[in-house]
C-alpha cells in the first residue's frame, strides 16, 4: 500500500469516527445482559443494513451444535437466539479474514453505585462510559466501520471477509461456536477485546460450576437438630481455594504462565441459600469460576474440582441429613497459546508500527475470549487487539475514545494489507 492510499484510508476513518461513537452509544443503551440480547441485535442488524453489509442470522438452536463437545450446557433454551454475520465474497480466492466481536454484556448491579445508569452512555474527559462501552461494543463498532471506511472510498474488498457479532461470550462461548460450526471461519480471526494496542498471545482455560448443598431444616429453638447448609459452604470454599493453589504450583508448568505469580484464579461469583431467618437453612448454592492451565483438557479440571469437593460431600453424608451436588454449566473452555509466527500476527504488528512507530507488546491473558472457539474447533489462527478500557465488569465501565479511533485505523490498514483489495 502506497503512502497516498494509506493516508486516504486513515482520513476516511477520521471522517466516520463520529458514527462509530454514536453506534457504540446506541448499543450501550440496550443493556444486553443474558437473555436480553434482542434489543442490541436489532440495533446491530439495522446498522449493518444501513451500511449495505447484508446481515444474516446464525441460530444457536441447532441440535448438532448442542451435541458438540465444545458446546457449553446451560439451563435456558435457544429457541429464538441468534448471532448476526455479514459475509463478503464467500468462496472467493484470497486470504480470508474474520472479525468477531461479542455484543452481550455482564450485569451492572448494584446500579446505585454507578455515577449514571449503566445503560446511559456519555463522554467525559476523553472517555466513553456505560456498560459494554469497553467490553466490547466500541470494538464491535470499530471492526464494522473499518470495512465501511474502505468501501466508502470506492475500494473493492475481493477476499472472503466475515463480520460476526455474537452473543453469550460472557457466559458460554456458544455464540462464536455457532458461527464456526456453521462454517464461518477464515485464515485469520481478529477480536476487538479491550486489552489495548498489544498482541494477545495466549489465554488460560476457564470452567464454571455450581455446588449445591443440602442440609436439614429445623426451628432455631434447637439449631443442633438441623444441618446448616449455608455454613457448609465454608469448607466447600476452602477446598476450592486449596485447588486454586495446586493449579498455581503443582500444575503450573506452561510458559509464560509458569513465570507469573498467580495466573489461575478462583472466583466465587454468586451465593444464595435458605428461605427464613428463623429456620436452619436446608439448602445453599454457590456459583464459581476457576482458571486452569493451557493444554489441560476440560475433563481433567472437572475431575480435579470433583475430587477437591469430595471430603465436603463425605462430611455431609456422614451427618445422615445432608448431601452435595456438583454441576458444570456455562464456560467449559480450554486455554491455548497464539502462534506468534503466523502471517496474520506479522501483518498486525506492521500495521501497529505504521501508526505508532513502535513495536507492539505481547499480552498473555488470565481470562478467556471467543478466540477459543476458532482455535479449538477449527484451528484458525488469530488474536485480540482492541481499545483501552477500564472497570470492565465493574462500576463506571469506560473506554478511551482515542483508543477506539486507533483500533478503527489499525483494522482498516489490516484489511488493506491482508485482503485482496482493488479500486472499483
Amino acid at each position: 500500500m502506497d503512502v497516498e492510499t494509506k493516508q486516504k484510508v486513515l482520513n476516511s476513518c477520521d471522517a466516520i469516527f463520529d458514527d462509530v461513537i454514536n453506534f457504540t452509544q446506541d448499543m450501550v443503551g440496550e443493556y444486553a445482559v443474558l437473555n436480553n440480547e434482542q434489543g442490541v441485535l436489532n440495533v446491530v442488524e439495522a446498522r449493518l443494513q444501513s451500511l449495505n453489509l447484508s446481515p444474516e442470522r446464525v441460530t444457536l438452536n441447532n441440535a448438532d451444535l448442542h451435541a458438540h463437545e465444545l458446546f457449553a450446557p446451560v439451563p435456558w433454551d435457544y429457541e429464538n437466539k441468534y448471532n448476526l454475520i455479514s459475509s463478503l465474497n464467500k468462496g472467493e480466492e484470497g486470504r480470508s479474514l474474520v472479525f468477531n466481536g461479542h455484543i452481550d454484556v455482564v450485569p451492572a448491579e448494584p446500579v446505585e453505585m454507578w455515577s449514571q445508569a449503566p445503560s446511559i452512555s456519555y463522554q467525559k474527559d476523553g472517555w466513553l462510559y456505560g456498560r459494554g462501552a469497553g467490553d466490547m461494543q466500541s470494538g464491535v463498532a470499530a471492526m464494522i466501520y473499518a470495512v465501511h471506511a474502505i468501501q466508502r472510498l470506492g475500494f473493492n474488498i475481493k477476499s472472503p471477509l466475515s463480520i460476526q457479532t455474537v452473543i453469550e461470550e460472557e457466559c458460554t462461548g456458544n455464540g462464536a461456536l455457532a458461527c464456526v460450526h456453521a462454517g464461518h471461519t477464515g485464515d485469520f480471526v481478529m477480536i476487538p477485546e479491550p486489552f489495548g494496542a498489544q498482541i494477545y498471545s495466549g489465554q488460560i482455560g476457564v470452567i464454571w460450576f455450581k455446588v449445591r448443598l443440602y442440609g436439614k431444616p429445623a426451628h432455631v429453638l434447637n439449631t443442633a437438630a438441623g444441618v446448616n447448609a449455608i455454613e457448609a459452604l465454608n469448607p466447600a470454599i476452602k477446598a476450592l481455594k486449596l485447588l486454586e493453589e495446586r493449579l498455581n504450583t503443582e500444575f503450573n508448568h506452561i510458559k509464560p504462565y509458569s513465570e507469573m505469580d498467580h495466573p489461575y484464579n478462583l472466583n466465587i461469583g454468586k451465593i444464595q441459600g435458605g428461605n427464613w431467618a428463623s429456620s436452619v437453612p436446608a439448602y445453599a448454592e454457590l456459583e464459581g469460576r476457576i482458571g486452569f492451565p493451557p493444554e489441560m483438557p476440560s475433563n481433567i479440571i472437572m475431575q480435579l474440582i470433583s475430587d477437591a469437593l469430595a471430603p465436603v460431600q463425605q462430611q455431609l453424608s456422614n451427618s445422615k441429613a445432608g448431601k452435595m451436588t456438583l454441576r458444570f454449566e456455562g464456560f467449559r473452555s480450554e486455554g491455548h497459546l497464539v502462534d506468534l509466527a503466523h502471517a496474520g500476527i506479522q501483518t498486525l504488528s506492521s500495521c501497529h508500527f505504521d501508526l505508532l512507530q513502535q513495536e507492539p507488546e505481547y499480552y498473555f491473558a488470565t481470562c478467556t475470549t471467543d478466540l477459543r472457539a476458532f482455535h479449538c474447533y477449527d484451528s484458525t489462527a488469530g488474536t485480540c487487539y482492541g481499545p483501552v478500557a477500564e472497570n470492565i465488569h465493574g462500576i463506571d465501565e469506560r473506554v478511551n475514545i482515542e483508543s477506539i479511533r486507533h483500533t478503527l485505523k489499525t483494522y482498516a490498514l489490516f484489511i488493506m494489507s491482508w485482503c485482496n483489495v482493488s479500486q472499483s
